[in-house]
């Protein structure tokens, strides 16, 4: 390897991407073809970037199996920062694997990471956690242990683990200084702004407060009986009954949460669960049936007493019940809860994330964009959808209730 090959490799890991194209931005051959992609990664031109990289790993030749592997981490690592989630991590896998027989030890991790942060962002978080317990982070550089240490602390939020997220993001911001890259610092610093923000609102006796993680975690543990309306579940500190699949099962007994300790007249409770203004007889009949159904889901925590006017939850062992809300409740929430981390997403990448056909994502994309919520850039697939984070807000709890990792 030549001094301006070397000298530029430096530069890249000291986070100066400028000083590294000053030194090969005018050769074309595949070491440097593949410092310009990362270079151009690092500062924020991501097309440009891929297509550098890809040209540098078919310039590498066969015999150079390493070299090309390396090429492959880092369109890996282009890929999930534009949220190209469908990228092949089969490729990344084989490169891992050519890496690790080859010794190449920091370079295999940091594959393995990547692919720990794409399990993360598409909601796979036990599958996260396991990989991540195989990896020893002491012997990388501050670097990688910093990376290490922000994929645990984003598990241990999604877990509702504030105290590790929080030491986690410690060790993390330790290695950044020590690493002295920007933009790793800058990563720990938005990660602990997320930590620190508005997570959830509480209902409780016709009053409404933010809750920040802490706040949450604090309440989940308590002797109250919780209509989670992030997580579509009711639940104590013992027992949970999942309700993500019973929309109008959920509606009900989110408005009986609400109205707790008074009742919820019929005509109210029918508005709110079949979402119609005029009430008949078949309404009225409906809700019987439907209160009958969610009598019996809640048995281990709650009955659903019928009184005069309505109907009136009743707690069995908790001492109160209270409504936890999204901090911002609209259409789409879920959508913008995944664009709200300011990176730029495919259609294809927020189905995965979420769940959904990429058909109903675009549906939805377009209502937005109609809005003025969101916006676009670029054509076909490569077309991208982003919106600026809601300040002030974490999106912990924003994320749909399949990825939610309880």
């Amino acid at each position: 390897m030549d001094s301006l090959i070397t000298a530029a490799a430096r530069a890249l890991a000291a986070g100066d991407p400028l000083g590294a194209l000053n030194r090969v931005a005018l050769r074309d051959d595949a070491p440097a073809l593949a410092l310009r992609g990362i270079a151009m990664a690092q500062l924020g031109d991501l097309v440009r970037a891929k297509a550098l990289v890809r040209s540098a790993a078919r310039a590498f030749g066969s015999k150079e199996a390493v070299a090309r592997a390396r090429c492959v981490v880092a369109e890996a690592e282009i890929a999930l920062v534009s949220r190209d989630l469908n990228w092949p991590t089969k490729a990344l896998d084989a490169a891992r694997a050519t890496l690790e027989a080859h010794g190449d030890r920091l370079n295999a991790a940091h594959a393995r990471y990547l692919g720990v942060r794409r399990l993360l962002l598409i909601g796979r978080i036990d599958d996260a956690e396991r990989t991540l317990d195989a990896l020893d982070p002491t012997p990388f550089p501050p670097a990688l242990r910093a990376a290490h240490e922000l994929v645990v602390a984003g598990i241990a939020m999604r877990r509702l683990r504030t105290k590790p997220a929080r030491a986690a993001l410690a060790r993390a911001e330790r290695a950044a200084q020590q690493a002295r890259i920007p933009a790793l610092a800058a990563e720990v610093e938005s990660a602990y702004l997320v930590l620190n923000a508005p997570a959830a609102r509480l209902i409780a006796r016709g009053e409404e407060r933010l809750l920040l993680l802490d706040d949450v975690e604090a309440l989940l543990a308590s002797e109250a009986l919780v209509v989670d309306a992030c997580r579509l579940v009711v639940r104590d500190a013992r027992t949970r009954v999942p309700l993500a699949s019973r929309p109008v099962l959920f509606a009900l007994a989110r408005a009986l949460g609400e109205a707790w300790p008074s009742d919820v007249p019929r005509d109210v409770l029918i508005a709110r669960a079949f979402r119609t203004k005029h009430a008949d007889e078949t309404h009225r009949a409906r809700l019987r049936v439907e209160i009958g159904r969610l009598r019996a889901m809640l048995g281990p925590l709650a009955d659903v007493n019928a009184t005069k006017q309505g109907f009136a939850l009743s707690p069995r062992g908790a001492r109160e019940v209270v409504v936890m809300a999204r901090p911002v409740e609209e259409a789409h929430a879920a959508m913008l809860a995944c664009l709200a981390d300011g990176e730029s997403w495919s259609s294809s990448a927020l189905a995965l994330a979420l769940g959904a056909s990429q058909r109903t994502v675009q549906r939805a994309l377009d209502s937005l964009a109609t809005a003025g919520k969101v916006q676009s850039f670029g054509r076909g697939r490569a077309r991208r959808w982003m919106t600026p984070p809601v300040p002030g807000f974490t999106t912990t709890l924003l994320l749909p209730a399949s990825l939610s990792g309880d």
